[in-house]
């Protein structure tokens, strides 16, 4: 299964940067346009599954290419998600009526706006967004941030939370400290090594409360892996 794509077109570099690393912690691949005309050209070069699009836009506003790409048949269906500072209600009913499959006004929840992504992607490819990780007794709910072992509530925080996921999507393979560091906290984030190996300790102490062997591997000098 191919990885989602999500078009993110907002021109203030910061609310970018933000969106591309908590979407890539999700597990989407991530493409990012400033302006409304670089947004029409990588809507053909790229094809994404969902677009995030700001309103405000230098150039050629949100609401112009929220139209344009509605009226093209090659992309009419892909779902996109208009984000604004316009709170009043004449502002979200225009930004539906041009096409916008979901309204959401800044400042937004980052959490509930991922939630929002999913529920999108789900709608245009079925079955794109698994919501559902399981290895030998583990279950991992990624949709409602759920973990259990052995039919047991396992408690995590979100580090741990995204930790476990990333070793669940691919169950056996090593992953070093530094790709850990990359896939979990995010290349533009400085976090020493060690701080790896404290948050896996954690992991671990979780999943083995009520009992079991610990799933998470160490490999001498590589990393860590699941099983």
């Amino acid at each position: 299964m191919t990885q989602p794509s999500v078009l993110v077109v907002e021109d203030e570099p910061a609310q970018r940067a933000i969106l591309a690393y908590n979407l890539e912690a999700e597990g989407f691949r991530v493409v990012q346009a400033g302006d409304g005309e670089e947004a029409l050209v990588l809507i053909d070069e790229e094809a994404p599954d969902v677009i995030l699009l700001d309103w405000m836009l230098p150039s050629v506003s949100g609401i112009e290419i929220c139209r344009q790409i509605k009226m093209r048949k090659d992309t009419r269906l892909v779902p996109v998600i208009m984000l604004s500072a316009r709170s009043e209600e004449v502002d979200k009913v225009r930004g539906l009526e041009t096409g916008a499959d979901d309204y959401v006004t800044k400042p937004y929840s980052v959490l509930e706006l991922m939630a929002r992504v999913r529920t999108q992607l789900r709608r245009a490819r079925p079955g794109t967004v698994g919501s559902r990780l399981e290895f030998q007794d583990i279950i991992l709910d990624t949709e409602n941030h759920r973990v259990s072992r052995a039919e047991n509530e396992v408690k995590l925080g979100p580090t741990e939370f995204r930790l476990l996921t990333t070793f669940m999507e691919k169950p056996g393979r090593v992953w070093s400290r530094e790709q850990l560091l990359d896939r979990v906290w995010g290349r533009d984030i400085y976090v020493d090594t060690r701080t790896v190996d404290v948050h896996i300790g954690r992991l671990r102490k979780a999943l083995c409360r009520h009992g079991g062997d610990d799933p998470v591997r160490t490999v001498r000098g590589a990393g860590y892996a699941l099983g």
